[in-house]
């Protein structure tokens, strides 16, 4: 039988991959590099909302739900010692004859008037003040913020001690004056004006913070041409100063308004709402109707009150900045 010869293997035929299946092959790296882009695109889209995802959650969970709860108990009479009944609006026709909620309304508007505008023009003259390089100026800024970062209650004590009528430094003054003591807390004529008073050191220094930040951003060049022709100080001020320093302006009378609409703790810690009512504000009355006593319903109708007086008057000093930062 004849031998083979040796020689090289002939080469085995390559399988045929059917036409569908080739395609797919074939289409398979421009697809998963499609795949790739996609999935960046929606990671890079997504990523922002899932950042903002937590800060979301809490305020749909702690904000915005009480506040629906609060709007629906505010049309029912609940209190935590009886279930409550739909009433519809019988607490908000009740709170406009409620005289003594009335009285904590005036009280809270002359508080707000009283301590706003006095704070933001202290504010502004010392930020002009310490605008300066001298010695010592980190330490009367700091000093001057101190009060705004301080407790409340803190505070409240603090100058409860200064207004005490028998050994209050305020009376030691008047008194080595050869003047008659003040009850300033005591006298339904002085109290008022004595927490409004309190209220003005505690927002004048973030008055000055946010004016001082103003001010170290304003151009040099801008001063330096104006005296240049031969502007005085004063008209530097009102003319270049004041217009530039609108934003900041706006901003602390905004934040100034909510605070002062929302004043409490000066008011529970040194007079507790009196005497005669005469410190009694908006929120002290409801603590006191909620907690004092119990009648949920009546004071979520003073709370949405609140709530919408504050809302009208920042839309209003947002409508009335906006105009004047266009102009």
């Amino acid at each position: 039988m004849p031998r083979k010869r040796p020689g090289k293997k002939a080469p085995k035929s390559k399988k045929r991959i059917p036409g569908p299946l080739c395609a797919a092959v074939m289409l398979r790296g421009p697809l998963m590099e499609r795949g790739k882009r996609m999935n960046a695109t929606w990671r890079r889209k997504l990523t922002p909302y899932l950042l903002i995802l937590p800060n979301v959650l809490i305020y749909f969970i702690f904000i915005f739900v009480p506040l629906l709860c609060v709007i629906y108990l505010s049309f029912t009479n609940y209190s935590i010692l009886s279930p409550g009944h739909w009433v519809g609006l019988s607490n908000y026709e009740r709170m406009l004859e409620d005289q003594l909620f009335m009285g904590a309304v005036k009280n809270t508007f002359v508080f707000w008037i009283v301590s706003v505008l006095p704070q933001m023009a202290l504010g502004l003259v010392l930020a002009v003040l310490l605008n300066s390089k001298i010695k010592g100026l980190s330490f009367f800024r700091a000093g001057l913020y101190l009060p705004s970062v301080i407790s409340g209650v803190a505070v409240s004590m603090t100058w409860l001690y200064l207004y005490d009528f028998q050994s209050g430094p305020f009376n030691a003054v008047l008194k080595g004056l050869h003047l008659n003591p003040v009850n300033w807390l005591g006298d339904a004529q002085y109290a008022l004006m004595s927490i409004s008073i309190l209220g003005i050191w505690v927002g004048t220094g973030y008055a000055l913070i946010v004016y001082l930040a103003g001010l170290q951003s304003i151009s040099q060049e801008l001063y330096e041409a104006a005296s240049i022709d031969g502007a005085s100080k004063l008209r530097i001020f009102f003319r270049i100063t004041v217009p530039l320093l609108n934003p900041m302006t706006f901003f602390i009378f905004v934040t100034a308004t909510i605070r002062s609409f929302q004043v409490f703790d000066y008011v529970y810690v040194m007079t507790k709402g009196g005497p005669l009512n005469a410190t009694n504000t908006i929120v002290n009355s409801i603590v006191d109707t909620s907690f004092a006593q119990y009648e949920m319903g009546y004071a979520s109708a003073l709370s949405i009150f609140l709530l919408v007086i504050t809302l009208v008057i920042t839309l209003i000093n947002y409508r009335v900045g906006t105009k004047t930062l266009d102009s």
